[in-house]
């Protein structure tokens, strides 16, 4: 999960100051000392920390936290509310896309950080924004370089404008040229990267920045670089000027460095964030929504347009009556875990639940879910409509289809009776919806589904 390790630094010091029924300067100090450590052991530039800390303690000892009846609340606000402007403040940066003529998209950094997969990535969430994209193979030099945006190209569906070998600036002229004779809105080019930053890879970017007009320079950096994805971003925006940055890998266990220094350093936003290694995995980079994920708050709003864009209102409605009518089945169930599925998974989904730090990823992890789907599989259409016809003698062949042991079909099937228990309790009281919920709560702490193919 994103941040993990910071998430539960900051964690454990909340919970110390939670602790103090009222706080004083001593507390305040004490407290900031761990977060400082807290951040630069997640790699966040020192003076970025150093002055993150000042600007929080300097608000938590005014008459706002000091006369308040929860302190510790009030400093989880400031620290929730300094972070966000750190990142870039409340709403998200936009990339400047013009309604008339091409905008013209540069994707610059290093090899291997994914700048191709992020130039087809853009190109795919655009193209769903109902523009007409075009990718541009600038990179002449990396062995397959070509072939590579032509297949994440069409996997995007995505037209790919190539030249061979040529020289890079030319290639972009023509692909300009290109773009007005066949619509194309928004260009992207995919330049060249190197192992390391060094003066001919800056020549050249310069060169096609002075052969056609490029309105954004995106560099794609990796999150897991942490510090050293700042200075490269530093760098490159002395030496060709960027514009904004493209944050990969933002789903692994980062350090979170990146996400917190770059603006900062920089004073360059971050645009997107690739969450995952699918090309619908690009995010609009939300500050709001990162810092409340960073302190283990979830991302409620995120989640919901993941669902929205998996599962249209139709089928939302229908599963929504199932369940109110009691008919929801084994059927029904296994089409929720495969929206899960699609969701970018059980992880991605606990990084932006509230209080998803708090759930072991272990008890909900893909590998559970696969074992869930093979259990339903090995049903027969007749057992996934009315579970309670499952004798035992049903339940080792399903285990024995499967893979799986007896005891896993029959945690499932308990799981199943549970849900239908709940959602008896919401139609006789809807107003004890989120009472029933509680109920929930041992899908495991979420671990009820732990211990499947254990």
């Amino acid at each position: 999960m994103a941040f993990e390790s910071l998430t539960e630094r900051l964690n454990g010091v909340f919970k110390k100051l939670r602790g103090k029924g009222k706080l004083n300067e001593a507390d305040i100090k004490a407290a900031m000392r761990e977060v400082r450590m807290a951040l630069l052991e997640a790699d966040v530039n020192y003076k970025v920390a150093k002055d993150f800390c000042a600007q929080v303690s300097e608000r938590a000892m005014g008459q706002e936290v000091m006369e308040s009846l929860t302190p510790a609340q009030q400093v989880v606000k400031i620290v929730n509310e300094e972070l966000t402007k750190l990142m870039g403040g409340d709403e998200p940066q936009y990339l400047h896309i013009k309604n008339k003529g091409q905008t013209v998209l540069m994707m610059c950094g290093l090899q291997g950080n994914g700048k191709t997969t992020h130039a087809a990535k853009l190109g795919k969430y655009y193209r769903s924004q109902g523009r007409r994209p075009l990718l541009v193979a600038c990179d002449v030099y990396r062995p397959a370089a070509i072939q590579q945006l032509e297949i994440v190209g069409e996997q995007a569906g995505v037209p790919v404008f190539t030249m061979g070998t040529e020289k890079p600036e030319l290639i972009a002229q023509k692909a300009m040229a290109h773009a007005r004779d066949h619509g194309n809105d928004i260009v992207i080019l995919d330049t060249a990267g190197r192992l390391q930053i060094d003066d001919a890879l800056m020549d050249e970017l310069v060169r096609i920045k002075e052969a056609v007009e490029v309105d954004e320079t995106l560099l794609v950096v990796d999150a897991m670089a942490g510090q050293e994805a700042v200075n490269v971003a530093k760098t490159f925006n002395e030496k060709i000027g960027i514009t904004g940055v493209v944050l990969t890998k933002t789903d692994g266990d980062t350090r979170g460095g990146a996400a917190l220094s770059v603006l900062a350093v920089t004073g360059k936003p971050i645009y997107f964030q690739g969450t995952g290694e699918k090309l619908e995995d690009l995010e609009p980079f939300y500050p709001s929504r990162m810092s409340s994920r960073i302190l283990g708050m979830g991302d409620v709003l995120s989640l919901i347009e993941k669902a929205q864009s998996v599962q249209n209102d139709k089928e939302a409605e229908e599963a929504a009556r199932r369940m109110m009518e009691n008919k929801f089945d084994m059927n029904d169930l296994l089409a929720q875990f495969q929206q899960v599925k699609k969701m970018g998974g059980a992880s991605a989904l606990l990084a932006m639940m509230p209080g998803g730090n708090q759930i072991d990823p272990d008890a909900l992890d893909d590998k559970m879910l696969a074992h869930i789907e093979a259990i339903i599989y090995s049903m027969t259409p007749a057992e996934r409509a009315k579970p309670e016809i499952i004798n035992p003698k049903r339940k080792r062949r399903i285990a024995a289809g499967s893979g799986q042991t007896v005891e896993a079909v029959n945690k499932l099937l308990r799981q199943y009776e549970m849900m239908q228990k709940v959602m008896k309790k919401v139609r006789r009281n809807p107003k004890g919806f989120m009472r029933s919920l509680g109920s929930l709560g041992n899908l495991g702490g979420m671990g009820g589904f732990k211990g499947f193919g254990r």
